[in-house]
């Protein structure tokens, strides 16, 4: 069962890279994030579930109308809640893992280039995540990074390289 809301929450997740538009992309991820935390909660992963609140809270800025949870601000004031995260959950070393992983997507979603989200995704996050995912039994977690980096790099074809380069106003 504790697999199974990872594994929906991957699903959902691959989706997310498929929306063009920044702003929808960051709407399914929400949905995603949400199972994700309960997923990881279950397992007992402490900080990644925590982290991964943090993650949906971005989810719904990102996506936001409203241009102060859009803005710099909020991005500092995630990345600042996400290190009150680590220091709450600390779990040894394994907990800076997802902790560094959210605040470099994180710092890479407020600058609203498509490009730059994933290429943060590709070569930051998933691979911390992997780890990460390994180290506290969550097989959807490690399918879902894998499933990740594909979906990015489709997305990448499918639209092409430079034309996610453009910082999209949302």
């Amino acid at each position: 069962m504790i697999q199974a809301i990872g594994f929906l929450g991957t699903i959902i997740f691959f989706l997310s890279y498929q929306c063009k538009s920044n702003k929808n992309l960051f709407r399914v991820q929400f949905i995603s994030y949400s199972l994700y935390t309960i997923h990881l909660l279950m397992l007992g992963a402490i900080t990644g579930g925590f982290s991964y609140i943090l993650n949906t809270v971005r989810s719904l800025c990102l996506g936001s109308k409203n241009d102060f949870f859009k803005g710099k601000i909020m991005c500092v004031i995630i990345c600042a809640l996400q290190m009150i995260t680590l220091y709450f959950t600390w779990n040894g070393v394994i907990s800076i893992l997802p902790i560094i992983a959210n605040i470099a997507t994180t710092i890479g979603g407020y600058t609203y280039n498509g490009k730059t989200i994933r290429m943060v995704g590709m070569l930051i996050n998933s691979p911390l995540w992997i780890i990460y995912n390994i180290l506290v039994g969550s097989w959807a977690g490690i399918m879902d990074e894998i499933v990740s980096e594909i979906s990015m790099i489709i997305s990448i074809v499918r639209y092409g390289w430079d034309n996610l380069n453009e910082v999209e106003n949302l």
